[in-house]
């Protein structure tokens, strides 16, 4: 388990981080400047924290109370930078042995022979880095991380390089080469919430130096627990919420004139709320589809073209949504734009969130 709870102030920026993980993959998410990468840097011992402690699995690694620093090369973590930070003047097998120059000769040869093998570079010895492609480079950095046995690997945007055509396929790539030869806890460092639903099984979200939510990634994305995340999950319908009813034994939130049923637990509920739903669980049509509540009249006021589905931007109630079709869905609305429509909210989909001070 790592257990971290430190502050670490660099200039008028503070660190102020608590968390705690076990195992598996970890995104860290947040906006640049959040305290992502300078937290990694405090584990790896990079840099000292001001105060507080960091444990991995028993092992603390520091702690001001005790007055304990390791050294950065006995921690044992594994740190895989953002752009890779292989020598340029080394070839590939030089760049993996880098890290274990202190073993034996022959045993150094063994091992990184074994490491080319892994990560499917054999053939590529000889090579340096100018003459390898983005996801190659990545693999050899992995490779120089793995065979030092770390017992932490922390990952910093490592497709931040790569071309967007070819980073799916790496992602995966990676993950898998990672899974099959390192079972420690694995941090990944990322500012796009895609990459880390797709490749994180727990999802830590940063802002300002702080810890905002720690839970498994579907949480993190369908009840975000606060603004922050939720814009950070790209959220982009947030209601102010201005009274709370119970109809029926069903929760009811008004905002303005809208009055939506919501399906939560009831200790969601305090006196300063908000509530968002993401644009694709909207829905609009030419039929009423709630018989109370949670269908209103709208007009369509704008639309933002995408790659794989259309963003219609519509009013509804003195208020603006975005709602997510497709492109089929949309050339047929936009032929009958001038046409009665409802937007639909479904009750389930409709996430509430405590206001930030």
């Amino acid at each position: 388990m790592l257990d971290i709870s430190c502050k670490k102030q660099m200039g008028d920026f503070l660190l102020d981080i608590t968390f705690q993980f076990k195992n598996g993959v970890l995104g860290i998410l947040g906006p640049s400047g959040s305290g992502k990468s300078l937290t990694l840097q405090c584990i790896a011992g990079l840099i000292t924290p001001d105060s507080g402690h960091i444990t991995l699995n028993g092992r603390t690694f520091f702690s001001s109370s005790e007055k304990i620093n390791i050294p950065s090369r006995l921690r044992k973590v594994g740190y895989m930078f953002q752009n890779y930070a292989l020598f340029p003047h080394l070839t590939v097998e030089e760049n993996i042995a880098f890290g274990i120059h202190q073993i034996e000769k022959h045993q150094r040869k063994v091992l990184v022979h074994d490491m080319l093998k892994k990560m499917k570079l054999i053939g590529y010895e000889q090579h340096y880095p100018s003459q390898l492609s983005g996801g190659q480079q990545q693999r050899v950095a992995l490779a120089r991380t793995l065979i030092t046995e770390p017992e932490i690997l922390l990952l910093d945007e490592p497709f931040s390089a790569l071309d967007s055509h070819i980073k799916h396929l790496l992602e995966q790539e990676l993950l898998e080469i990672i899974r099959n030869n390192f079972s420690g806890i694995i941090l990944l460092v990322t500012h796009n919430i895609e990459e880390a639903y797709r490749l994180a099984d727990q999802i830590l979200i940063l802002s300002h130096g702080q810890t905002v939510q720690l839970a498994n990634k579907k949480e993190i994305f369908y009840h975000p627990a606060s603004l922050t995340a939720a814009e950070l999950v790209g959220c982009k319908n947030i209601l102010d919420v201005d009274r709370i009813e119970i109809e029926n034994e069903k929760y009811m939130i008004g905002s303005g004139t809208l009055r939506l049923k919501v399906e939560n637990d009831k200790s969601y509920f305090s006196s300063r709320l908000i509530a968002g739903i993401h644009a694709h669980d909207l829905s609009i049509s030419r039929e009423k589809l709630a018989p109370k509540g949670n269908s209103y009249l709208c007009n369509i006021i704008g639309s933002v073209e995408g790659v794989i589905y259309n963003t219609l931007v519509v009013q509804c109630e003195g208020q603006i949504f975005h709602v997510d079709i497709t492109k089929n869905e949309y050339k047929r609305i936009m032929k009958e734009r001038e046409q009665t429509y409802y937007l639909h909210f479904p009750s389930d989909k409709i996430f509430l969130m405590k206001k930030e001070l």
